[in-house]
């Protein structure tokens, strides 16, 4: 992957980051943690839906991203709750 393919990739997981944080309602980390996060999820629905052979960066990126932010969303609770 090139320069400009990795920023391409950087840009679609801040979006789906941030429209992930508006999809959870709430459940979300800010803005930034939001964006940090989207990117992580674009990288691991890219490699979830990439071993299904799936294909659609933004929406993989958003499912991606959605379920990091529930994941860190459920870990963070269960620890405030301790």
């Amino acid at each position: 992957m090139d320069y400009a393919g990795l920023l391409i990739f950087i840009v679609i997981g801040a979006v789906a980051g941030w429209l992930a944080g508006i999809l959870m309602e709430g459940k979300g980390f800010g803005l930034v943690g939001n964006i940090i996060i989207g990117i992580a999820g674009a990288i691991a629905g890219g490699l979830l839906f990439g071993l299904l052979g799936l294909i659609g960066s933004i929406v993989t990126a958003i499912v991606g991203a959605a379920l990091l932010l529930f994941l860190a969303w459920v870990i963070t609770k269960s620890k405030n709750q301790s």
